[in-house]
């Protein structure tokens, strides 16, 4: 199979990501921003990959 996980923290953001690009089109988004979260979705349902994305943060100051 084809994966990547990955995963990053800073003082402002927690953000990790897990990705199959031999998947089914499955994903799991909690980015913080809908419509991110909507076109990810999309992404990896056309795509006919698995996308599992969660990112926590200052969100009330900007999408960084």
């Amino acid at each position: 199979m084809r994966t990547a996980t990955i995963a990053r923290k800073t003082a402002e953001t927690d953000i990790s990501l897990e990705l199959n690009l031999d998947g089914a089109g499955k994903s799991v988004i909690a980015s913080g921003s809908g419509f991110l979260d909507h076109m990810l979705t999309l992404f990896a349902s056309h795509g006919r990959f698995d996308l599992n994305v969660s990112c926590k943060g200052d969100t009330y100051v900007d999408y960084h």
